[in-house]
């Protein structure tokens, strides 16, 4: 996390417009999560936010779950978003990451705990984050595992994660109501 309070205050259901209701309408009963009150704001970039999110997260997106989450939680390590973070944990554990797999994405590639696949994925994920491309080297040895639409399906991964990891430490959307921070996540 990268500040202790919201610069942009998430909106309660008392404060929306029929604009805001309509746009988060669609996630039904459930509670609306602070990413999207602080999105509210502006219902229609969270409606397009929403159209795109909703493929990378989807059965659409190519990639197994585990390997997508392997990458957005990477994605939230190496930007410090302690938001992402706690959300992603546990549907990583539902997706089949052990605990002791959640630890190791912070150490990366070189961690002992991952097979060569996932550390092409891993070496992908931080070179997309270095420098906005994958080297010949790590592009090799993703297809060695994936094939292209699933290599395509990796770079939409981390792209959308880096932008919603961007927002989330800019706007400083604080964890939702029980969650709890994990201290190598606090960047202030």
């Amino acid at each position: 996390m990268h500040l202790r309070t919201p610069r942009i205050e998430p909106l309660g259901p008392d404060q929306w417009n029929e604009d805001q209701a309509q746009a988060v309408a669609p996630m039904g009963e459930r509670p609306v999560l602070n990413i999207f009150r602080t999105m509210l704001h502006n219902p229609q970039a969270l409606r397009a936010f929403l159209g795109w999110g909703s493929y990378v997260l989807s059965k659409q997106n190519s990639l197994p779950a585990r390997e997508r989450e392997i990458l957005i939680l990477r994605v939230g390590y190496l930007c410090r978003s302690g938001y992402e973070w706690t959300q992603h944990r546990p549907i990583g554990e539902r997706a089949g990451l052990s605990a002791q797999e959640i630890e190791a994405i912070k150490a990366g590639a070189d961690s002992a705990a991952w097979s060569e696949a996932d550390r092409a994925l891993l070496r992908a994920c931080d070179e997309l984050h270095q420098r906005q491309f994958i080297s010949d080297a790590t592009w090799k040895a993703l297809g060695a595992h994936l094939n292209q639409r699933q290599c395509m399906d990796l770079v939409f991964t981390v792209g959308q994660y880096t932008q919603v990891s961007m927002l989330l430490n800019t706007f400083g959307v604080q964890l939702d109501p029980g969650q709890v921070l994990d201290p190598d996540l606090q960047a202030y």
